[in-house]
């Protein structure tokens, strides 16, 4: 027995905010299928840059030079 039926688990799921991970060298597809993206260089997050503020350009330099800052 289900604790939720499906017809309602998908309104259980969405107002959690439920998050995904996404690692792809296409940034097109990560623009469009995220909130926020973490750029990580050799194994440590070095930015955090909203992906409304983000273009390809800015996440690449984040991503080659450790960071914005």
């Amino acid at each position: 027995m289900r604790a939720v039926p499906p017809a309602r688990e998908h309104d259980t799921v969405v107002p959690l905010d439920p998050a995904a991970v996404v690692i792809s060298p296409y940034l097109p597809d990560v623009l469009a299928l995220s909130d926020r993206i973490l750029v990580a260089n050799r194994g440590k997050i070095v930015e955090e840059i909203k992906a409304t503020e983000a273009p390809e350009q800015q996440i690449m330099y984040a991503a080659v030079h450790e960071g914005l800052a």
